[in-house]
């Protein structure tokens, strides 16, 4: 058996090229933001923890959160959580406590440590943020559009995840 591309016409073949494109941007996106991270790091001298992990702990910032809860909210996508939350409160930048209700889920938060290595990410995303409206690069409204279309990209692929058509 072989599998054929659909027949396309031409708008639709244009829409399929830019959105193959958005896709490999977002893509190129997310592995940059880790290299400008890792790069803040290295400047910095924080060896310890990779982007990944740092982004984690920006991310769930003062709440106290379960590893499921961390997908499910959005704070993670890796597959690796559980290395990573393992690995954090190793290193000291995580606190963990067995959940009193269920014994088999574990309620992670930050330390102090974890807090100064958020406002690393904190203080690096707002230079990023006054540089690239000083530069007009873009602003505020223009982020707002960019958000806009990302999140209705995301609720129609959570909609195919969960074969709503």
């Amino acid at each position: 058996m072989t599998l054929q591309e659909p027949l396309l016409d031409g708008s639709q073949k244009a829409l399929q090229a830019v959105y193959l494109d958005s896709l490999s941007l977002v893509e190129r996106l997310h592995r940059l933001l880790l290299d400008v991270i890792k790069d803040e790091f290295e400047r910095l001298g924080v060896q310890e923890i990779n982007p990944v992990q740092a982004l984690l702990l920006f991310n769930i910032g003062e709440h106290e959160v379960t590893a499921g809860e961390l997908k499910t909210r959005g704070y993670y996508q890796g597959s690796n959580v559980s290395y990573n939350l393992k690995k954090l409160v190793e290193l000291g930048y995580m606190h963990h406590q067995r959940s009193e209700i269920d014994r088999r889920s574990v309620r992670v938060r930050l330390t102090e440590k974890g807090r100064r290595v958020r406002a690393i990410l904190t203080d690096l995303f707002a230079r990023h943020a006054e540089g690239m409206e000083k530069r007009g690069m873009i602003g505020v409204n223009g982020i707002e559009e960019i958000n806009s279309s990302l999140r209705r990209m995301e609720r129609y692929w959570t909609e195919q995840i969960r074969y709503i058509y």
